[in-house]
């Protein structure tokens, strides 16, 4: 006779547990194997039974009696066992273990049916993109979804100001549905903060470029630029190359405590593209007179 390990079966290490953490375990696993996710799946089909005729032993106080001593005897003395319950002839090994405790029955009833446990449906989980502005000053947002029954359905998703990158927002009983009766389970609308051509969102500071005249970043200037909640200026300082930053205190994105990031702003320095015959007639003579070399300077700074 083949001997089963029903608390190995449920997860369960010991033998000293309640019927409360049987059951918690019961319905986690019937929630895995249980037929009705799992059509045509002929392995889960099995472990179900298994799992099923587990609990059905180990939450009747008699046969958890008579259970148990077997179990010390095999498990808790540690005998060598048989444990290898997914053999061919699985059914007969049901039959003989079972009736140990629950007696002969019929043929037609050898099969186990499915306990009547209410359990609750499976989570599920999208996402959506919001921009940076609308997720710092909250918005909704109409989505559509198809849902577990096929069937398209709109929700209005709101978004909390100031929500974080990766947050979910939740819907009871949008899930998949439960079984036995029980309670469907839920949808989380993962919240995914895009970019834009502006703003690039970091944490919670939001980074953007500053672009300047060359004339600008040589003689330095005060910038009006735009920030994601309104103007900001900015004073940029005398002779700042490409690639510097500039941090503006407290004007980047909510940072879920009360206060806010940094505004980082990244200097690009522009050249004209179609200078006017002046312009060009400055910048010759600028190049006569000046004792600037960019690639001296460059090697210098990096030395």
């Amino acid at each position: 006779m083949v001997f089963k390990d029903y608390y190995k079966i449920l997860g369960i290490q010991t033998n000293s547990v309640n019927f409360d953490t049987i059951k918690i375990a019961f319905r986690d696993l019937a929630k895995k194997y249980h037929p009705d996710v799992n059509v045509g799946n002929i392995y889960a089909e099995e472990r179900f039974k298994d799992i099923n005729e587990a609990y059905q032993v180990l939450t009747n106080n008699a046969s958890k009696r008579k259970y148990d001593r077997i179990w010390t005897a095999h498990v808790g003395n540690k005998h060598k066992f048989n444990s290898d319950y997914k053999q061919k002839n699985t059914d007969k090994a049901f039959s003989d273990f079972f009736n140990m405790f629950f007696g002969e029955t019929k043929e037609e009833k050898r099969k186990i049916k499915a306990e009547k446990v209410p359990i609750k449906g499976e989570n599920i989980e999208t996402e959506v993109s919001v921009s940076i502005l609308e997720s710092f000053y909250g918005m909704e947002k109409k989505i559509a979804l198809r849902t577990s029954t096929g069937n398209m359905k709109t929700f209005i998703v709101k978004v909390p100001e100031g929500i974080r990158n990766g947050e979910k927002i939740r819907f009871q009983e949008q899930g998949k549905p439960g079984i036995n009766g029980g309670s469907n389970g839920d949808m989380f609308i993962k919240i995914k903060i895009a970019d834009d051509e502006k703003f690039k969102l970091n944490g919670s500071d939001v980074h953007t470029d500053l672009c300047l005249s060359p004339w600008e970043a040589a003689l330095g200037a005060r910038i009006n630029m735009e920030s994601i909640d309104g103007g900001v200026v900015v004073h940029v300082p005398p002779s700042i190359e490409s690639g510097e930053k500039i941090r503006i205190s407290k004007k980047g994105y909510k940072d879920g405590k009360g206060g806010r990031g940094d505004l980082i702003a990244e200097v690009k320095i522009m050249v004209p593209k179609n200078p006017t015959e002046k312009e060009v007639k400055l910048f010759k003579e600028l190049n006569k007179i000046s004792e600037f070399n960019a690639r001296t300077m460059r090697k210098s700074s990096k030395s």
